[in-house]
């Protein structure tokens, strides 16, 4: 599995009403593993709320720098869950049950 930071993304410099759209499209791109840093001059909870809400357990998030006039902040895309075993019980109801 990939485990790399594959982009920065500095929303300081971005109008606001283009923030989240841009964000959306960034996450949406990455594999599982992947990451992208978040510069922000606020904490980005709001985004956060947002990203559990459309993709629930998808990113996991890690804060670098917490403010008050920095906030940098690393999403990862969640590992892929493993697959339940072809051989067992629970492998597309072979179970019968």
């Amino acid at each position: 599995m990939n485990t790399t930071t594959s982009s920065t993304i500095d929303v300081r410099q971005i109008p606001p009403f283009q923030r989240h759209g841009l964000i959306f499209e960034r996450l949406s791109a990455l594999d599982a593993g992947d990451a992208m840093l978040l510069v922000n001059d606020h904490d980005p909870a709001p985004l956060r709320r947002q990203l559990d809400e459309q993709w629930p357990g998808q990113f996991e998030y890690s804060y670098l720098d917490a403010g008050p006039a920095l906030w940098r902040l690393e999403i990862r895309r969640a590992p892929t869950p493993a697959r339940a075993s072809a051989g067992s019980c629970c492998s597309g109801g072979a179970c019968g049950g």
